[in-house]
């Protein structure tokens, strides 16, 4: 099966160890002397409209990818979640 980047842009990206939508497909990596796709990447989640920046991008290495589909691309591997920190703020304050 022959696919373009542009065509990559459009497929959502899985992880098959915990069934989380990762995202879409935004940027390809290359290696420049062997002509190689090396790895994909998905921009991390903009926060606030985009007002305050962007989580981290998640970059899937070749390694990691298991199906190139029509519609989605599934990967295997273990994604580093950070646990949101519990703020304590002033109302917080006044309800305990």
């Amino acid at each position: 099966m022959a696919c373009r980047i542009a065509d990559m842009r459009h497929k959502e990206v899985i992880n098959v160890k915990d069934g989380v939508k990762i995202g879409y497909v935004d940027d390809v990596e290359f290696d420049t002397v062997s002509a190689e796709l090396t790895a994909l990447v998905v921009y991390g989640k903009s926060r606030f409209f985009g007002l305050f920046g962007r989580d981290e991008d998640i970059v899937i290495t070749w390694q990691d990818i298991e199906v190139i589909g029509e519609d989605t691309v599934l990967v295997s591997f273990d994604a580093i979640r950070s646990t949101p920190s519990r703020k304590v703020g002033f109302f917080s304050k006044l309800f305990d």
